[in-house]
């Protein structure tokens, strides 16, 4: 079954991190993805540039609204995601627990399925 997980981060935690700290977990992140595609879970992986570089797009009645980041109404962005491949909902959570940024952020585990709630 697909599942996202999804690196929800407090806004601001980069900058405050800095640089230096901010490669060393980044390095974390890649070896947890690198462990993972040898495992044969991951399809796809990336990091999330800051929502201040960001834009929504919304379309109501044929009017285009964009609205630029940050996006304030949010005191968490989107800072990256794991597109993965689990048996199970038990071994999604078990991935996003093992996860580094579990540490500093919060991972959302979201099976993948239809926009729609059935019966």
């Amino acid at each position: 079954m697909p599942y996202m997980l999804l690196i929800l981060e407090p806004r601001g935690q980069r900058a405050e991190r800095g640089e230096e700290a901010g490669r060393a977990v980044y390095e974390r992140m890649l070896r947890f993805a690198e462990d993972l595609q040898v495992r044969g879970l991951l399809k796809l992986t990336s990091s999330l540039r800051s929502d201040r570089e960001g834009v929504r797009v919304q379309v109501r009645d044929g009017k285009t609204a964009l609205i630029d980041g940050p996006f304030a109404e949010s005191k968490e962005m989107v800072g990256g995601f794991f597109y993965l491949t689990c048996s199970t909902r038990d071994e999604a959570v078990a991935i996003a627990r093992a996860c580094p940024a579990a540490e500093w952020a919060t991972v959302e585990v979201r099976e993948t399925g239809p926009c729609y709630e059935g019966t």
